[in-house]
């Protein structure tokens, strides 16, 4: 059979299958327009109908047109345009745990006709506010304010709007959605204190590296001064000699490699609650690195968490879960810090009450060599401790509040 022949009946198949497709999208649109409920109404008018009309009795046929009645009056409800347009506003897309997002909801009649009352559903993680709309006029817009509580830290998906249309007994509903989800950033609570307390990053006689920084302590060469340098840094002799503003240029040391390791295991947790101040520490501690200027590396058992600034390191703590690796605990994932940061010089372990110093023990050997190790255990309602395992200084705190001193006695 030759190509020509074939074409037609292929064109054929094509038009079936598409008018097939059309079909049951359509089916599909329908069927979600009727509720549960409507199921049964329409189950049980149908039986009633079939018994009234073999067995002959009177009042089941005249209950079954009640109850189409019924079907059709609600069916009368999903008449009507819900053309609004939809503007999501959130104050601030982050917030610490236990602060309240507040929200704006808008809704505009932008047509010419009038749109009758209908409700509103705003889906904000698990959960969902329902707010009812009034009759809006051609031009007339209307405001609902909300206020999102936030009592765990995560990332909560704000929307999409949707605009339900249906009946008082919840028989048809039509659902419209509207407009854009909104992620909602809960960062972990954390703590302020100096920098002194982290003023051991830096070590003159730390291994240098073939990175080069604008700030460090081992001088590499001058070049030409660009827009934005620190004027500090300016080697003014050369300045003078050569007519060209020039700075001094430094080769990173290892000492200024900071890295942040946090378990996320949950067999090394005691609770939730206990994982989350691990979490709240561990953001501390990276929050004062990074604003000390400090090149920061954190890890965890999936990898390496985005820490360039402040924001981009919360929001990426906000996203973390507990998890149960194959690998191990916090001994797997030092071992994996080792491999692919050789020349980290200073190391924070964070993790749960349930490590013994057996496992601490085993997890510091495993640092690169030479690395400055500090380990921060997280047990909630503990009374603050320090002790010495192996090469490493360990911390026990019970609330995030301790964290402030305890480094302190550490670094005295």
């Amino acid at each position: 059979m030759s190509s020509e022949t074939l074409r037609p009946a292929i064109a054929q198949d094509e038009r079936r299958d598409g008018a097939a497709s059309r079909v049951l999208a359509r089916a599909r649109a329908v069927a979600g327009v009727v509720r549960p409920a409507a199921w049964v109404v329409i189950g049980t008018a149908v039986a009633l109908w079939i018994l009234g009309a073999q067995l002959g009795w009177w009042e089941l046929t005249i209950a079954a047109v009640v109850l189409a009645s019924v079907l059709a009056l609600s069916l009368l409800f999903l008449i009507g345009r819900t053309s609004y347009e939809v503007t999501l506003d959130l104050g601030r897309t982050r917030v610490v745990v236990g602060e309240r997002a507040v929200g704006a909801l808008t809704l505009a009649n932008s047509s010419r006709r009038a749109i009758l009352p209908s409700r509103v559903v705003l889906p904000v993680g698990a959960g969902r506010g329902v707010f009812s709309v009034r009759r809006l006029g051609p031009g007339d817009e209307a405001e609902e304010l909300f206020a999102i509580p936030t009592q765990r830290r995560g990332v909560l998906p704000v929307g999409p709007v949707s605009v339900v249309r249906g009946d008082p007994l919840g028989l048809f509903e039509r659902v419209h959605r509207r407009d854009e989800p909104v992620d909602l950033y809960v960062h972990p609570r954390t703590i302020a204190f100096a920098g002194q307390s982290l003023g051991f990053l830096r070590d003159l006689e730390g291994l240098s590296t073939t990175d080069l920084s604008p700030d460090d302590v081992s001088f590499h060469a001058l070049r030409e001064y660009q827009p934005g340098d620190d004027l500090r840094h300016v080697h003014w002799k050369s300045t003078a000699r050569t007519g060209t503003v020039m700075v001094r240029q430094y080769e990173e040391t290892r000492r200024s490699h900071f890295v942040i390791g946090l378990t996320t295991d949950a067999r090394e947790y005691r609770d939730q609650d206990e994982f989350e101040l691990a979490v709240s520490v561990a953001g501390s501690v990276g929050l004062r690195a990074l604003r000390d200027s400090q090149r920061v590396e954190v890890r965890v058992q999936r990898g390496e968490l985005p820490a360039r600034t402040g924001k981009q390191f919360l929001d990426s703590l906000a996203a973390l879960d507990q998890s149960a690796p194959k690998h191990g605990g916090l001994a797997g994932l030092t071992g994996a810090v080792a491999a692919s940061l050789p020349l980290a010089s200073v190391v924070v372990l964070v993790c749960g009450s349930r490590l013994d110093a057996v496992g601490l023990r085993e997890a510091c050997a495993r640092l690169p060599f030479g690395a400055r190790s500090l380990v921060i255990v997280a047990e909630s309602g503990a009374t603050p401790s320090l002790r010495r395992i192996g090469d490493a200084d360990v911390v026990t705190l019970g609330t995030l509040d301790q964290l402030p001193n305890a480094l302190r006695k550490v670094l005295a």
